[in-house]
Formats: structure tokens, C-alpha cells, sequence
């Protein structure tokens, strides 16, 4: 019986962490987005309707920081950034899909 609950914590631990990664508001629509391929900072901006500068900058560091997404800086005037998924990121696109299926049915 002790086992069944240390492995329930377990994994409510790792889902917590996973929470984390890409729990906030703005994360699984960047992730969507950037599944279209190497997008520039502007061009998330644009597609990801009412979020702001300041809140996508955050997003988008968190979620380099955690490996979801890369970040390339060229050395032009002004600098151009991209930002692209990584294997990481793009293994989490089955879930996000399933997410927005059970979305379209359920909260329609």
C-alpha cells in the first residue's frame, strides 16, 4: 500500500513539472505557432493574438531555458532573432493537438 502511494506522488510530481514547463497561458499557443517552423520574434507577436511584448519575451525565455525552444541571434542591423522548436518541443505537439480536440468538444 505504501508503494501504490509514492508512486502516485511520482508522478503528480512530474506532472507538476510539466505544469510548469508549459502550464502558463501563452506557452502551448507559442508552441502551436512555432510548429509552422522558424518564426521571427515579430511574426509570434503577430500570431499570437492579445499577448503582450513583455509576457511573450518571459514565455519565450522560460521556455528556452527549459529546452522547449532555440533561439538564434543574427548579426544584422537591428539584430534579427528566431526562435524554433527544438525535438523537445516538437514531441510536445501530439498532446497540444489532442488538447485543442478535447477543447473543440468539450468547451464549444
Amino acid at each position: 500500500m505504501t508503494r501504490n502511494k509514492k508512486n502516485v506522488s511520482e508522478q503528480s510530481c512530474s506532472l507538476r513539472e510539466v505544469l510548469d514547463i508549459i502550464g502558463g497561458k501563452w506557452s502551448m499557443p507559442i508552441i502551436y505557432i512555432l510548429s509552422k517552423g522558424r518564426l521571427r520574434f515579430s511574426e509570434i507577436e503577430r500570431s499570437v493574438e492579445g499577448i503582450n511584448t513583455r509576457m511573450l519575451v518571459k514565455e519565450l525565455k522560460n521556455m528556452e531555458a527549459n529546452g522547449i525552444v532555440t533561439r538564434d541571434v543574427y548579426a544584422t542591423v537591428p539584430p534579427t532573432v528566431e526562435y524554433a522548436l527544438t525535438v523537445k518541443g516538437q514531441k510536445l505537439l501530439p498532446s497540444i493537438v489532442s488538447l485543442h480536440k478535447w477543447g473543440q468538444e468539450f468547451t464549444v
